[in-house]
């Protein structure tokens, strides 16, 4: 499916017929998300809150496109902070996030989230070398391909509860996303 198809189907999906009927066919895809922009503060209201989520809860997450997260949890915005990256593991920038908006934004909670069929479970640390052989540098970060979304579950798990910079480390829990069914799978952390 081509950028522009791919955009207008997701854009028919997630809003009303007449906002997807709007949506010009020529341009850039982020033209018509500036678009869009528009008229979504066209009739926007600000709702009145901070930046603290409501549930005190912040959810790590895969940034697969599958994933609408506050549909899957029954979130509603203001609920919690969202952190979202390739394959959902917890890095060193996560582990900052997760520190700002406990020790910040008072969250207590930390719900990870991988998925099935994640693209990092087909890659390897390659990937590294082949942009190093392509650009003539090689990336300060680590891929974080895994072989098994359940480990790389615990992993993330275990990362978090040990960071020394995190709060609140008690309420830690990790589940898969199945992409064919919309359930979640807790994984036990042992």
């Amino acid at each position: 499916m081509s950028t522009s198809a791919h955009l207008s189907a997701n854009s028919t999906a997630s809003t009303d017929s007449a906002d997807s009927a709007a949506i010009p066919t020529n341009g850039t895809v982020t033209d018509r998300l500036v678009e869009a922009n528009a008229r979504y503060a066209a009739r926007f209201a600000d709702p009145g809150m901070d930046a603290r989520p409501v549930l005190n809860v912040a959810v790590v997450a895969c940034m697969d496109a599958r994933l609408d997260l506050h549909a899957a949890l029954g979130l509603e915005l203001g609920d919690c902070h969202t952190i979202r990256n390739a394959g959902g593991v917890v890095t060193d920038d996560v582990i900052r996030s997760l520190t700002i908006s406990q020790r910040a934004l008072g969250t207590r909670s930390v719900v990870l989230i991988h998925h099935t069929g994640c693209g990092l479970e087909s890659l390897t640390e390659d990937f590294r070398h082949d942009i190093e052989m392509e650009v003539g540098q090689r990336p300060a970060w680590a891929v974080e391909a895994f072989r098994d979304v359940e480990q790389d579950v615990r992993q993330s798990m275990q990362r978090v509860r040990t960071s020394p910079f995190l709060l609140h480390t008690e309420d830690v829990r990790g589940f898969v996303f199945d992409v064919t069914t919309g359930l979640l799978r807790e994984i036990d952390p042992a």
